[in-house]
């Protein structure tokens, strides 16, 4: 639900990359001007506190990115691919976020199939791996099945990733609407509309019925899928 409520999310935000060093390193990527520069400090620092410390041995901005959850994630994912706008060391930084990203337990991902499908996961696989990938939306596990001997993909929802997608592009949209309604020059920029594209193109992430399609279309290319979102699909 979009909302002032929406507000304690974006300040906690802002304190995270004043926290982190990042809000300096995404001021100097937007070249922005001394007087911006000077209200981040002032409005930032006060709140620093209130950040989410992340992991010190990343870089800054990646540090904040990470320890702000999976929207941001993805948000740091889209600009790992545009050095034109971010530049070319800070696009770098922000690669380790295509795929890279720490997993989530095995146990849990045993739990969101037995949750979706009914059933253990070892009566469907004879062999189930640790993750071998790991990225904002999901994580991969290499399997066997135990009906027909195939090795498979089978790609998991990370917990509670839709509920966190919906809190934060809510903010999202509250953000673009505020900015809209006190810098009217920001409107050419169209924000709220670069939010609504962001929200299409995550909610067809999520469901990872559309990936488990296109990849069974493919010779070879075995996959099963499984996520919070739906129901399991195997692959021919």
């Amino acid at each position: 639900m979009r909302g002032p409520h929406n507000i304690w999310r974006l300040i906690r935000t802002g304190a995270t990359f004043e926290r982190t060093g990042a809000m300096r390193v995404a001021l100097d990527a937007m070249n922005a001007p001394a007087g911006l520069r000077l209200a981040a400090r002032v409005l930032g620092w006060p709140f620093a506190w209130l950040g989410y410390k992340g992991d010190p041995a990343l870089p800054p901005l990646t540090r904040a990115i990470t320890a702000l959850g999976p929207a941001y994630i993805k948000f740091g994912q889209i600009l790992s691919t545009r050095p034109d706008v971010v530049g070319i060391e800070l696009a770098d930084q922000l690669r380790m976020l295509q795929d890279s990203l720490p997993p989530f337990g095995i146990d849990k991902a045993e739990q969101t199939i037995l949750a979706e499908i009914g059933r253990p996961v070892s009566e469907l696989y004879s062999e189930f791996s640790a993750p071998v990938a790991a990225a904002s939306i999901a994580q991969v596990h290499r399997a066997r099945r135990a009906d027909n001997g195939r090795e498979v993909a089978v790609k998991v929802l990370r917990p509670g990733i839709e509920a966190a997608f919906r809190r934060d592009i809510d903010a999202f949209h509250f953000a673009a609407g505020v900015m809209e309604f006190l810098i009217p020059s920001s409107r050419r920029l169209r924000p709220r509309v670069v939010v609504q594209h962001f929200r299409s193109v995550v909610n067809g992430e999520l469901d990872l019925r559309l990936e488990a399609a296109s990849a069974s279309s493919l010779p070879n290319i075995p996959a099963t899928t499984t996520g919070s979102a739906f129901r399991c699909r195997s692959g021919a």
